[in-house]
């Protein structure tokens, strides 16, 4: 106990706990998703932004929102992609000035080569930990990941 500062209930320690473990799987994760994208040449931000358009086009802005990115992030990655003609910019018949992100050939090719290796190390690591511990972790971060956003420090709990 800190002199002056109240201990946690057992629930407040418990999520204490677990906040404290996701930070280092976070950079662990990172660093992991580097690597994979590393066997196409690219970079884990530029996988995502691939993985995003893979099943079609879609503007920068969409994007962002989708990968809870800044536009201003997305759309640099999206002219990186398109200068390496990983993506293309295509008309967007529902408005003239936002243009659509697409996927190229080669730009496929290369998240092929990362989706594969991926799923090799997913599969690797699923056997490892087990479908039923991972199903269940799954259930509980996406309570956390609601409590969380229903109460984010310095807004008024609901």
């Amino acid at each position: 106990m800190i002199e002056g500062v109240p201990d946690w209930s057992p629930a407040g320690a418990a999520f204490t706990r677990l906040l404290m473990r996701t930070f280092p799987l976070e950079r662990r994760l990172s660093a992991a998703g580097e690597a994979l994208a590393q066997l196409a040449g690219q970079t884990l931000a530029r996988w995502m932004v691939l993985e995003a358009i893979d099943a079609g086009p879609a503007t920068v802005a969409d994007l962002g929102r989708v990968m809870g990115q800044a536009r201003q992030g997305v759309q640099r990655l999206a002219d990186l992609l398109v200068a390496d003609g990983l993506a293309a910019y295509e008309d967007n018949p529902r408005h003239a000035r936002a243009k659509l992100l697409a996927i190229t050939p080669v730009g496929r090719s290369a998240l092929r080569v990362i989706q594969q290796a991926q799923r090799s190390w997913a599969d690797r690591i699923g056997r490892h930990v087990g479908r039923q511990s991972l199903e269940q972790a799954e259930t509980t971060l996406d309570a956390v990941l609601a409590a969380v956003s229903r109460d984010m420090p310095g807004s008024d709990p609901a």
